[in-house]
């Protein structure tokens, strides 16, 4: 993946300083990144005699909508239609999803021409990015779907809607009280400026999310994991005011300049040592400065 993408830069980013997602993917050199992605999303590897030449990441939503999250070909196995035949199998592999999306690069124009050919229709295209979409029209005719109705500014009330799918749904400002939205699965999705209260998200899974500047009061992290966390590009810092943290593990962390005032700290270690125990040895070497 790595040498695959990191040839795409060379070819299609002629300013090196262009931040451009798809040509280089977030975490594409991320042994952990990877981990996440074969463990949470549907990522198979590409055999060509016996050889393992690239990747192919989906997501799937439901029963009835798919993702190409990230195809790749090693450089010295392109142009041997390798590409269009994982295609076709990922299609084979879930024969249920009736329209697939993508983005690519804009840049990439060789990309545009190889989504087209195998049926894609571009529906957004900016100066950075095209995303396309393919739609499975036999399935359409003979499902229960609803399309292209305005069903805003209307309240649903008592409505069993177990198991519905939504693709690209604008929910823009809609509420939800009083719901049971147990086991549902948001994928790609616009969360920005929502507000979350009295909510139950007990044995919950979030990966991959942008909280940044992101405010949580009130909020229970019995037995939470944080793994492969950053601060972001600007590094802005994290707080953690008035929180009950005991019996908490920090592990192979970059705690630089981190600052701990007006806490408990009984019981607290640093690989391994007491930090009571360090205090002790760093009042008493006050001390003996003092009278000298």
């Amino acid at each position: 993946m790595k040498k695959t993408f990191d040839e795409e830069a060379k070819r299609w980013l002629i300013d090196q300083e262009i931040v451009d997602c798809n040509i280089q993917p977030p975490g594409y050199t991320s042994v952990e990144m990877t981990k996440y992605m074969i463990e949470e999303l549907s990522y198979y590897k590409i055999i060509y005699k016996e050889a393992i030449v690239g990747g192919v990441i989906v997501t799937i939503t439901g029963k009835s909508y798919g993702r190409i999250d990230r195809i790749y070909v090693d450089p010295d196995f392109q142009n041997l239609k390798i590409g269009s035949r994982v295609m076709e199998l990922i299609e084979e592999k879930f024969p249920s999803v009736r329209q697939w999306d993508l983005e690519t690069s804009s840049r990439q124009l060789n990309n545009h021409h190889f989504y087209e050919k195998l049926g894609y229709k571009t529906i957004f295209k900016s100066e950075d990015e095209f995303c396309y979409i393919k739609r499975k029209e036999s399935l359409t005719k003979s499902d229960n779907s609803v399309e292209n109705h305005d069903i805003s500014n209307k309240p649903y009330e008592n409505c069993d809607m177990a198991y519905t799918e939504w693709y690209q749904v604008n929910l823009e400002e809609s509420s939800f009280s009083n719901s049971n939205l147990r086991s549902t699965h948001f994928s790609n999705c616009n969360l920005s400026q929502s507000k979350f209260q009295n909510i139950n998200l007990k044995h919950s899974y979030f990966a991959d999310l942008n909280l940044s500047f992101s405010n949580m009061r009130l909020v229970t992290l019995a037995g939470i994991e944080f793994m492969d966390t950053n601060l972001g590009d600007d590094k802005n810092p994290i707080s953690f005011v008035r929180c009950d943290l005991q019996e908490s593990k920090i592990r192979n962390c970059d705690l630089s300049n981190l600052e701990i005032t007006e806490s408990e700290i009984t019981g607290m270690k640093i690989n391994g040592i007491s930090v009571e125990k360090l205090f002790e040895v760093y009042n008493r070497e006050l001390k003996k400065e003092s009278f000298e």
